[in-house]
């Protein structure tokens, strides 16, 4: 449960990563008129939700956002780094999916075969391999649904949960069931409202508001959905002619883990927040962690030192300059609190 909510948590901060994880949580609001449907309690909802398992289905998943990020140098706008764009997605209902993002030119394909994934770039012409020998699909490979599941499961006991009428959602009938924060809670969120499949009881759109805005900060889901046994070729992947094959080597290593301990959770519900520690200068050939949160985030000063404050409309990140970062769909002063308590 903490590993789930350190990664909503992450997700809600803004950072990159957040933004590519929450990327899959919401959908543009449909203009049918709301169906008419027999009544059904919200707990009643949630759980069926949470209980029932994604059958076999295929469709388009469409993303956009108003986060408010600050401008990424060397990403272009528009980048599927940012969470726009589509995704074509196909569920098999026994485990195994494939999904394909195509942006600028370039197309990124994600298959899960039930024992390997595939990622494979087009642009680089590069497929990597990893192996699951306990057949168990890696969590959020390929299933948009399961983002949406797994953020119900999180902030269920600390919301206010309703069913809010009913709506029209890819050409399916859907109940609209709505999160909101407890008066408790000490977030920039203002509700969630997950628009969940009347018959499969699959979440088909999920719309994220904060505190000021009425519009949407973020907006994603199916704009076209079809239920049904899908061609078995589409969970096979072979490397085209000419491609370079690479198997992904990252194992748990005992000396990172020393050097990198776990991320401590403060707090829950709405107003978690995860303290962890940045990468100290670069790894696996990737950019510094704290050169790009230079470049992004605005100079702030306080009891944890000098640092950087990275925001967007769904949360915060706070870094501090000796590597320190807290994160949350929270208020500045909730990770400066996250981080005094973790000393």
């Amino acid at each position: 449960m903490k590993r789930r909510k350190a990664t909503l948590t992450a997700a809600a901060a803004g950072t990159v990563a957040g933004v590519v994880g929450l990327g899959l949580l919401a959908l543009p609001t449909s203009a049918s008129s709301a169906p008419s449907l027999p009544p059904v309690g919200a707990e009643q909802l949630v759980e069926s939700v949470l209980r029932e398992q994604p059958p076999a289905m295929g469709g388009t998943v469409k993303v956009d956002n108003a986060l408010g990020l600050p401008a990424i140098p060397g990403v272009p706008e528009g980048s599927a780094l940012l969470g726009g764009g589509e995704t074509r997605v196909w569920l098999d209902g026994h485990g195994r999916g494939r999904a394909q993002i195509a942006s600028s030119g370039r197309e990124q394909t994600i298959v899960h075969d039930g024992t390997t994934t595939w990622r494979w770039d087009s642009s680089s012409r590069t497929a990597v391999r990893s192996t699951h020998p306990d057949a168990k699909k890696p969590e959020g490979t390929v299933d948009p649904s399961a983002a949406a599941r797994q953020l119900i499961s999180t902030i269920r006991s600390s919301s206010t949960v309703a069913v809010d009428g009913t709506a029209r959602v890819a050409n399916r009938d859907a109940y609209e069931l709505v999160l909101t924060p407890a008066p408790s809670e000490r977030t920039v969120l203002r509700e969630v409202r997950v628009a969940v499949d009347a018959e499969k009881r699959v979440p088909l759109r999920v719309t994220v508001l904060a505190n000021g805005s009425s519009d949407p900060v973020l907006q994603a889901g199916f704009t076209e959905l079809a239920f049904g046994e899908q061609d078995a070729g589409l969970f096979k992947f072979e490397p085209p002619a000419g491609a370079t094959v690479k198997d992904d080597e990252r194992k748990p290593d005992r000396n990172a883990a020393k050097d990198h301990p776990k991320p401590k959770i403060v707090g829950d519900g709405w107003d978690t927040a995860v303290v962890v520690d940045l990468p100290k200068g670069k790894e696996r050939g990737e950019q510094d962690p704290l050169a790009m949160v230079k470049q992004l985030g605005k100079p702030v000063e306080g009891a944890y030192g000098r640092g950087w404050l990275i925001s967007t409309k769904v949360g915060s990140a706070l870094v501090t300059e000796s590597g320190r970062a807290a994160l949350g769909a929270v208020p500045e002063q909730v990770l400066v609190e996250a981080l005094g308590s973790t000393r």
